[in-house]
């Protein structure tokens, strides 16, 4: 049996998303985290409970969606059912993760809950294990606690963390408060960033006592605030299903960092940790090409099984699912990506775009390909 660093730690794993810019290889019944994007045979989903069990032993909650818990809980047998919580629709992050910080404070009145992406690809599993332990000691101290990536390029795809003054903690030596969030930058702004030493990437990730979580929510977003902790105090009993009926539908859908980071971060609640780690939320096909390309320039990255693939002369990623031939020739940065149904062409520069054309085929109606 696993054991966690600390007792009362707890990882959670929200894993919701379709990942649309990775559309048509992520779908609503086969979202990105359950694709293996990074290529170590297993989806992102185990590669991130394997990267947390060293950290929080068998202490690990899945938050996904009703419509994914077959294949959640055959991608992990080692899940415990009563660790399992399904959301009946999606309500982005603060509901997923106050969810699950209510359930398990009223099971452990000291929880310390992680918040962990079931789709982010991390590279360096004991530089990752370091930031958590200080994350878990600053989080002892009171703050709410993320941990920001220390850029590598001026990215303007990700959100930014601006650090403040170092806090003395101890078992936490490189923590530092935080100023505040800033949204996905224009170019010549994340250069200035990446130049400087005050601004880390946003990676989403979140540790706290979830007692102070919650304080937090209750007073900024009571509105979610009291319908999840209804549920919560239901969940362990029979009137749940009855409960998340009546008030799942009314929980507005609000992303943690507006809920509750941003707010903490104003009142000086809200401490960091620099992650010195390699991280990439795989945002889109670029992102994945980056990622297998491994810095060489002016290759043909090229993802499936059994793929059938020619390049002359070409660069860029090619994902194939089919028993298709093809043929790439003389294109720079070119995206392919090859489904029995659908078929995706574009380029490195326009793949955040792929977002607006899953909107533009929902607005067709035609959901049988999303």
């Amino acid at each position: 049996m696993a054991t966690a660093l600390d007792s009362n730690f707890y990882a959670i794993i929200p894993a919701g998303g379709v990942g649309s810019r990775l559309w048509p290889l992520s779908r609503a019944d086969e979202p990105k985290f359950l694709h293996d994007l990074a290529g170590t045979g297993n989806s992102l989903l185990v590669d991130t409970w394997n990267r947390l069990t060293p950290i929080a032993g068998n202490n690990i909650v899945v938050v996904c969606g009703v419509a994914h818990k077959a294949t959640v809980t055959e991608e992990l047998p080692q899940l415990n059912a009563v660790d399992l919580i399904l959301e009946p629709s999606p309500k982005d992050s603060t509901a997923a993760i106050a969810l699950a910080a209510a359930v398990l404070v009223r099971r452990n009145p000291d929880a310390i809950i992680g918040s962990f992406a079931a789709d982010h690809v991390i590279a360096d599993d004991r530089r990752f294990g370091n930031a958590v332990r200080e994350a878990i000691a600053t989080a002892l101290a009171g703050y709410i606690v993320t941990i920001g990536i220390r850029p590598t390029e001026p990215s303007t795809a990700f959100g930014y963390i601006e650090t403040g003054a170092a806090l003395a903690i101890d078992g936490a030596p490189h923590a530092r408060s935080v100023s505040k969030f800033v949204e996905k930058p224009k170019l010549d702004v994340a250069i200035d960033y990446v130049d400087g030493d005050r601004h880390l990437w946003n990676a989403g990730m979140f540790i706290a006592r979830a007692s102070v979580l919650l304080d937090e929510l209750r007073t900024h977003r009571p509105d979610v605030a009291e319908p999840v902790e209804a549920i919560a105090d239901a969940w362990d009993s029979p009137e749940r299903d009855e409960t998340v009926a009546r008030l799942w539908p009314t929980i507005p859908k609000v992303a943690i960092d507006y809920a509750i980071a941003e707010p903490a971060a104003e009142a000086g609640k809200l401490a960091v940790i620099p992650g010195e780690f390699h991280w990439d939320d795989i945002g889109d096909f670029a992102a994945l090409a980056r990622l297998h390309n491994h810095g060489r320039a002016n290759v043909l990255v090229t993802l499936g099984e059994n793929t059938r693939v020619l390049n002359e002369g070409a660069s860029g990623l090619v994902v194939s699912q089919t028993s298709r031939l093809i043929s790439v020739v003389g294109v720079k940065d070119i995206v392919i990506v090859d489904t029995p149904d659908a078929l995706l062409v574009t380029n490195s520069t326009n793949a955040q775009r792929v977002k607006s054309i899953v909107e533009s085929i929902r607005a067709m109606g035609a959901d049988d390909v999303l």
